[in-house]
């Protein structure tokens, strides 16, 4: 990747990060049981095995989001150059605009698309025991690898998203960035570091996120601010 190509990207980035980053209490709902699970089954004295387990299961996680990624970017890929690059730009702004309401908390309509991968889900959950109990590193890897998988709107909205960027390789970024964003409140869940968890739903830092993103997302769409940016 080029500079200049990475110095388009940053935005994007910096809003995936922070999706992921205030978006973790909605991860909370959807893992934090998996975590909790997880941290009571090895003793408080083994923080240590415990740290590497939270850290393995972690990265399975995240990266069956970049997978995804780059999996539904081949498809904004494979349009790249032709004049739906324009609706994808605008679909990229107007969904970042989306989640910007979601993590300010005005409007949490993007959960609803949840429903869409229930089906897939529904086979994917089988394999998930094979793993657990969780007794070791390479388990707790798998585990989150299939544990990615599981229907959440607001990784759905944010695949949507990277999906239009018409890069499969920065929409595979863009999702690691997520992930990783996701990680500080699910590490800090299973650790019972609640100081993180609590400053990170605080109703400013959530506010000022939200608002982050949403600049992020009219800098995204199409217009004559974008030559302006562009030049300086």
């Amino acid at each position: 990747m080029t500079e200049q190509a990475l110095l388009e990207l940053l935005p994007q980035l910096i809003s995936a990060l922070i999706l992921g980053l205030l978006g973790g209490g909605h991860c909370l709902g959807m893992c934090g049981g998996l975590m909790g699970a997880l941290t009571l089954a090895i003793p408080a004295e083994q923080r240590q095995r415990r740290l590497r387990l939270l850290l393995a299961y972690n990265a399975g996680r995240i990266f069956s989001y970049a997978s995804a990624g780059l999996l539904l970017g081949l498809a904004g890929w494979a349009i790249a150059g032709s004049p739906l690059v324009s609706v994808l730009r605008i679909a990229a702004g107007l969904l970042l605009i989306c989640m910007g309401l979601y993590l300010a908390g005005w409007w949490s309509g993007l959960t609803r698309i949840e429903a869409v991968g229930k089906g897939l889900w529904r086979f994917i959950q089988p394999l998930t025991r094979h793993f657990m109990p969780v007794t070791s590193a390479p388990r707790a890897l798998m585990l989150g690898g299939l544990w990615g998988w599981l229907p959440c709107g607001l990784v759905y909205s944010t695949l949507i998203w990277a999906a239009s960027q018409g890069n499969a390789w920065h929409s595979a970024l863009l999702m690691l960035a997520f992930g990783l964003g996701t990680l500080p409140v699910l590490i800090a869940t299973g650790l019972a570091a609640e100081r993180l968890t609590q400053l990170l739903r605080q109703r400013g830092v959530r506010l000022a996120g939200g608002l982050l993103v949403m600049l992020f997302g009219l800098w995204t769409l199409p217009g004559p601010h974008q030559h302006l940016l562009m030049g300086h």
